[in-house]
This record gives C-alpha cells, structure tokens and sequence, in this order.
C-alpha cells in the first residue's frame, strides 16, 4: 500500500507536537491524516474515522494512560505505532501483550516517521496472519476430536474397526452432502439424547 493512501490517525493531546507529526507524515508521504486531541470517546471516533494505522504520541504517560491505549489496541485491530518519551520493561512488555505493533521510546523524530510506519503495518500484518492460523490449527484439532469420538461410539456399538467407522462417517456425510465433522456432532449430540449417562 503506498503511503499516499494510507488514512493514518494521529493521537496527541498536544496540538503542537500533533502538528509536527502530521508534517512529518505529508513529508515523508502521507496525504490522509486525522488529529485527535480530545481523548473522550477515542473508540468510537476511530471507528468513524476507519483509518488504516495509528500513531499514538504521548509524553509521559501514568499507568493508567497507557493501560487505557494498550485496550483501546486490543479493541480496534488496526497497526498501532505508539511514541512515548520514557517507559519502563513492564510497559514494552504490556504494549507488546496489547498488539501494540510498534512501541517507541524516545519520541517521535520526523525522518523515522516512514519507516516505523511501515513497519507497524508488517508487523500487525505477520501478528494477523500468525492469529488467523491458529484460529484454523485449533479449529482443526477441535473438529479431529469430535471426528475420533464419534469413530469410538461406532466401533464400540457396532463393533467394527476404525477404518470401518471413518468410511461410514465419510459415506454418510458424502450421501447427505455435509462436512464429516458435522456427521460426528450429529452423531454425539444423539447419543447423549438417547443415553444421557452414557459415554457420549
């Protein structure tokens, strides 16, 4: 994406930092840039505003503030590069937790703006791509342990071996056009109706 259509967000309580920054940001390249300097309502301003990443710059942030933030970045799944002057391990280690995708201490100097920018975004990216596959490795293992407990009823109560049960599985599903894990819920879901003391 190049950074002329990137709608990027700037937080900053001090309008004239704020003002810096978004010179920063036309300079290195970034048309689209929205200042926010009044904290109240934040999540749903940006929801309004749907910008594709945020730049959050705070001077000396209390525990509190930045506790506030790292929620807000856990809450709205955009590429958060937040700017702070100080911190301390527990708050990189607690923006690392929150999604942060960038965190720099030290302050915002103008010629970095691109750059961390850019990669904020690669590093939200990799960090969704990491989570979405895991959503799917854990849906597949879920699925694998319904597909074997429905496999041991059949086995055990008609009395035929593994092979046999995934086979009947396979051509039942195939025969009602639905998903074999979905023939193995079915089947569950029946067998704790018909004998709920039972090993279901």
């Amino acid at each position: 994406m190049k950074p002329s259509s990137l709608n990027v967000l700037v937080i900053d309580e001090n309008r004239i930092r704020a003002s810096i920054i978004e010179e920063g940001l036309r300079e290195a390249g970034y048309d689209k840039v929205t200042i926010v300097e009044d904290m109240f309502g934040l999540a749903r301003r940006i929801a309004d505003i749907n910008p594709d990443v945020i730049v959050i710059d705070l001077e000396n942030p209390n525990r509190d503030m930045l506790e506030s933030f790292f929620q807000l970045s856990r809450a709205v799944r955009r590429p958060i590069a937040m700017f702070v002057d100080k911190s301390d391990e527990a708050s990189i280690e607690a923006a690392v937790d929150a999604g942060v995708s960038a965190y720099i201490v030290d302050g915002l100097k103008q010629e970095r703006v691109r750059p961390i920018l850019k990669m904020a975004i690669s590093r939200f990216n990799a960090f969704s791509r990491l989570t979405r596959e895991l959503e799917e490795t854990r849906g597949e293992l879920e699925n694998r342990k319904l597909i074997d407990r429905a496999k041991g009823m059949l086995m055990r109560t008609r009395g035929i071996s593994e092979a046999e049960a995934y086979a009947l599985l396979r051509r039942t599903a195939m025969n009602q056009n639905r998903k074999i894990v979905e023939i193995a819920q079915s089947l569950i879901t029946a067998a704790s109706l018909l004998d709920p003391g039972g090993d279901a």
